[in-house]
């Protein structure tokens, strides 16, 4: 029985990582988003404001733990799959995965580095939102695509969550810096996936037996 429930486990903990990377996520782009603001051209020239500052360090503490949930998220939804899942595929949603965590953190490094000077740096701001907009989260988009095909082939996904996917990996993977708050869109989807995991999650659960 210990492999049954093992696989009851499963989407909880797939459902619960997904939905606190979504929040941990959003936090830290709002933050870094109303602090230090994109395409701002006096920006550069003035000194951020205490509460800016803390802000922006507030996002900077919550990066890490986003990265370390969407391990914990990424890990889940393949054990949810198994050895059920394509390679190509399964490769494409491993790597797309570790690559978007590793901009994250590199463009959280590069927001970091404005704190450093009393006055912004412009290059440390546009580098921070280039690696977000441009790099991490086509990168999310890729790792959208890869999930949803894998979810739905599966009949872990549903069809409206599938159509929902591939909507929204198409927005991060046009709208880029184009339209901020865009990537936003990342972790709204995080936190569909992860509610409709823990759904499936009590519904699957199994029910005392009746005593008469």
């Amino acid at each position: 029985m210990e492999p049954s429930r093992d696989r009851l486990r499963t989407p909880r903990a797939a459902g619960l990582a997904g939905i606190a990377f979504a929040v941990l996520l959003a936090a830290a782009i709002v933050l870094m988003r109303l602090a230090i603001p994109e395409g701002v051209t006096d920006a550069g020239g003035d000194a951020l404001s205490p509460d800016r500052r803390r802000a922006v360090r507030m996002a900077l503490e919550l990066v890490p733990f986003a990265g370390i949930f969407f391990l914990w998220f990424m890990g889940a939804l393949r054990a949810q799959v198994g050895e059920r899942e394509d390679k190509l595929v399964a490769t494409v949603f491993l790597g797309s995965g570790l690559v978007f965590v590793a901009t994250m953190f590199g463009a959280a490094s590069a927001a970091g580095s404005i704190l450093e000077d009393q006055q912004p740096s412009e290059f440390g701001r546009n580098f921070a939102y280039t690696l977000l907009t441009t790099y991490s989260m086509r990168m999310a988009a890729v790792f959208i695509f890869a999930t949803s095909m894998i979810g739905h082939r599966l009949g872990v996904i549903p069809r409206p969550l599938t159509v929902v996917g591939y909507a929204a990996g198409l927005v991060l993977l046009f709208a880029g810096p184009s339209f901020p708050w865009s990537e936003l869109v990342f972790p709204a989807w995080s936190a569909l996936i992860g509610l409709h995991l823990l759904r499936v999650r009590m519904k699957s659960r199994p029910q005392p037996a009746d005593v008469h």
